[in-house]
Parts: C-alpha cells; sequence; structure tokens
C-alpha cells in the first residue's frame, strides 16, 4: 500500500504552504478513483468545491463543499470522485508539531467525519487565511489549529461520555430539516422531552442557544451552496430559510467573518 510524503495529494497541486511542522495544501482532485493508501503524517481534509467519496476500514463518507475529515497518519483510505469539479483544502500535522505544543493525537485516532458547525467555521478561517496571507500565515494558522484540535478532543470525550439519547435526535433533526421551519413543540415531540426542559439544557450540549445553533446550521448551508456556483445569494438566503437578503448578509458576517459575496470572490480567486 502506497504511502504518500508530505504535501503529496492525488490532484492539481494550486498552491502549497510550507510551515513549521504544519504543510497546507491546496488540491483540485483529477483522479476518478484512487486506490488504498496512507499519508506520512496526520492531517485535515476540507472540501472547498465539488464531491468525493471517502472509504476507509470502517464507514463511506459521502463528502460535499464544506464537509470536513480529519486522518491519523496511520489511516488507510480510498477515494473516488464523481464527475464534476472537485477541490480539498488539506492541513498535514507532523509528529513534532504536537509534542513542541504539548498536544496528543491519542484521542483523535483513526478517520474523524466532523459534523460539528463550530469546527468547520474554524476550517473556513484557516482557509481564509492561507489565501489571503500566504506565507505571511504562521501565527494565524497556528492558533486557529489549536482551537480547532482542541475543540475536536472535547468533542471527542462528549461522545465517549454519551449524551442523553434526545441530543443526537435533536441534532440531527436540526441538520436534516435546515432551512425549514422547526418549531420548539416539534423538536421536544421528536426528542420525547418537555419543550422547557429541551430550551433549558440545550446549551449545555450544544455550547449554545438553540437559535444560535440553528444559525450556524444556516451559515454553514449556504457556504456550501455558494460553492456549488448555481444559485443566486438571493435564491441562497431564501433556500437556508433566511427572512430576507440583509438578514442572510448579517449574520453570514456575524459567523463566518466574511459576508456572503465576499466570501464567493475568495472561492473563485483560488
Amino acid at each position: 500500500m502506497k504511502q504518500l510524503q508530505k504535501g503529496t495529494f492525488y490532484g492539481q497541486t494550486n498552491e502549497t504552504i510550507a510551515l513549521e511542522g504544519l504543510t497546507l495544501t491546496d488540491t483540485v482532485y483529477t483522479h476518478s478513483k484512487v486506490d488504498w493508501h496512507y499519508h506520512e503524517h496526520a492531517y485535515f481534509t476540507f472540501i472547498i468545491e465539488g464531491n468525493v467519496i471517502e472509504g476507509n476500514k470502517k464507514e463511506i463518507y459521502n463528502c460535499k463543499a464544506g464537509d470536513l475529515l480529519f486522518h491519523n497518519w496511520q489511516e488507510p483510505h480510498y477515494n473516488i470522485k464523481p464527475d464534476g469539479f472537485t477541490r480539498g483544502f488539506h492541513v498535514e500535522i507532523e509528529q513534532h508539531w504536537f509534542d513542541t505544543l504539548e498536544l496528543t493525537e491519542n484521542n483523535l485516532q483513526g478517520s474523524i467525519n466532523i459534523s460539528n458547525p463550530d469546527i468547520k467555521f474554524l476550517m473556513y478561517k484557516v482557509f481564509r487565511a492561507a489565501k489571503i496571507e500566504g506565507t505571511a500565515v504562521d501565527f494565524s494558522i497556528q492558533t486557529l489549529l489549536i482551537e480547532i484540535l482542541s475543540k475536536l478532543e472535547q468533542h471527542n470525550k462528549t461522545l465517549l461520555y454519551k449524551n442523553p439519547k434526545w441530543v443526537q435526535c435533536i441534532d440531527e433533526a436540526l441538520h436534516d430539516q435546515v432551512g425549514e421551519k422547526v418549531t420548539l413543540e416539534y423538536l421536544s415531540k421528536i426528542a420525547g422531552i418537555h419543550p422547557v426542559h429541551l430550551s433549558r439544557d440545550f446549551s449545555k450540549y450544544f455550547h449554545c442557544t438553540l437559535s444560535e445553533y440553528v444559525r450556524k446550521l444556516k451559515v454553514e448551508k449556504a457556504l456550501s451552496l455558494i460553492a456549488l456556483k448555481k444559485l443566486s445569494l438571493t435564491e441562497i438566503a431564501h433556500e437556508c430559510g433566511f427572512s430576507d437578503q440583509s438578514h442572510f448578509t448579517r449574520c453570514f458576517k456575524e459567523v463566518n467573518g466574511l459576508n456572503p459575496s465576499e466570501h464567493l470572490k475568495l472561492l473563485l480567486a483560488k
């Protein structure tokens, strides 16, 4: 089985930024299928545009724009690219980077499909910093990556302690119905708990209010739709359930740091 060295991914490399212990690679996927392989270092794959299917020994991920995966260095996997343009942003982390900052990847074994929107928004910031700051990006990337890994470790520890069943039920319902009108009464009914209990305890498990979480999921969906470049920003605002264009722009910038048109320009700039 082939091991890929630092900064090497199957496809056409748009840009590589080498930092101390970190390598950032912007890649266009050109192979319809890539056989089983693994990488020299642990790394994140962030799908910027398009779709890719990635399989490992345990799971198969159907990834679209905005999806984020983490792979430990020893995890073998394969890729299948459907028809169309697909672009990925990779952040490789060398072992001595973990050691220098007294971080550990021991709690991040195997392949992880990251659904936490806060972690994804941080990775968008990493991508944005790489595109805007270029090789002067070191400090920004270091601090953002430490925050990402801390949140990911915290998230994985939470999974080990097993949240109440209603937490997963609510999270799945909110992800499945982004852009649709969802009421507290509906959510409490499908979760089997009292509305007051749901409203009071939601932030304990999601680290924000219910309305804030719904807003984050709307912006996350908008980011994915912008990457498709098929709908106008007005159509995306409607598709994601925002009341109007100004509400969409305000929420988008509040969550993601850029307004929708600025984010689109960043994608087009390559």
